[in-house]
């Protein structure tokens, strides 16, 4: 007698056939930009071989290009995963404050903290000093990465301006002049080796906030 597995039954196990295989896939995505990163932090550039990134985590270079066209792909998706990790740890820390000031105080002193902290200036130092080639081959994909770090930085500003009683035509722009600043500083340190004190942290942040006490 021929054993027949019910119509149902197979699309359940095509389900599971596909689910496990997505699994897969995502793990060997993490496992490449885990190992992507190790590589640049190690070598101190943006520029590794994939040879390199294959052997660090442990797959084939066939797996590699089943996720990934080349190397740039792979690099716009560690930029964009440590940007996301930035965004958690600035509303972390944007939700402990009350005030919008204090909010955008703690957004401008998070992001020169990828300088002024020794681990998180290694793992950004590569970015910052290759970041227009991204910049330049993938445009809209580094757009939205910023937008998505300027949402809680916008959402400040309005909220410090109605507490001076000042309004805001353009608040996305604001957020977006404040953002290349406050980044503008943090990649010039990066470039230079060197670690911002806390009085240059502190200026930036009082620039910033005199500019938002302003009406325009």
């Amino acid at each position: 007698m021929q054993n027949v597995v019910p119509a149902s039954s197979r699309g359940s196990l095509a389900l599971r056939s596909l689910a496990e295989r997505h699994d897969a896939y995502v793990e060997e995505v993490e496992h490449l930009v885990r190992a992507g990163m190790a590589v640049m932090r190690r070598r101190g550039t943006l520029d590794p071989r994939v040879s390199e990134i294959v052997a660090e985590a442990n797959l084939s270079n066939q797996a590699f290009y089943r996720h990934f066209h080349g190397k740039d792909e792979l690099l716009l998706a560690i930029l964009d995963d440590g940007l996301r990790q930035l965004v958690d740890y600035l509303e972390h820390r944007m939700a402990k404050e009350r005030t919008g000031t204090g909010k955008v105080r703690t957004w401008v002193e998070g992001v020169l903290a990828q300088a002024a902290n020794a681990e998180a200036a290694e793992a950004t130092r590569p970015f910052a000093l290759n970041g227009l080639r991204l910049s330049h081959q993938f445009p809209e994909e580094v757009r939205r990465s910023e937008a998505l770090l300027t949402a809680p930085l916008r959402d400040a500003i309005q909220q410090a301006r109605r507490e001076h009683g000042a309004t805001s035509a353009n608040p996305a722009r604001d957020a977006e002049t404040i953002y290349h600043l406050a980044m503008g500083r943090m990649e010039a340190y990066l470039a230079r080796g060197e670690r911002p004190s806390r009085a240059d942290v502190q200026h930036l942040v009082a620039f910033v906030l005199a500019g938002l006490e302003r009406d325009t």
